[in-house]
């Protein structure tokens, strides 16, 4: 099975071409180390005021498929869409070298 980078939004944020290509990158960039553990990483983007703005009403939470193992997944708010994918990698990073470094230890 090929690796999947699958990209959903809520209905307040267009899920564009431009949009998904934008975060593909950002995704290779900072987890781009563990495509090859991973069948499938989900990104889910949500805006929680919609049009009201405010302070970390970003969300973005990602969710890891490890070959073999349970699903990881992080979420991270933030001000700005890109802020909030770069939060919730740093933190799914964390939690993949967690679960990897179990794995070998096995």
């Amino acid at each position: 099975m090929a690796f999947k980078i699958q990209l959903n939004t809520d209905n307040h944020i267009d899920g564009t071409d431009a949009l998904e290509e934008r975060v593909n990158a950002m995704m290779e960039q900072y987890l781009g180390r563990y495509f090859p553990r991973l069948t499938r990483l989900e990104v889910f983007l949500s805006d929680l005021n919609s049009d009201k703005g405010g302070a970390d009403d970003k969300r973005c939470a990602l969710e890891a498929r490890l070959k073999n193992d349970d699903p990881v997944a992080a979420s991270h708010d933030d001000e700005d869409m890109a802020k909030a994918i770069r939060g919730a990698c740093d933190k799914l990073r964390t939690l993949l070298d967690t679960r990897i470094e179990k794995q070998r230890g096995y």
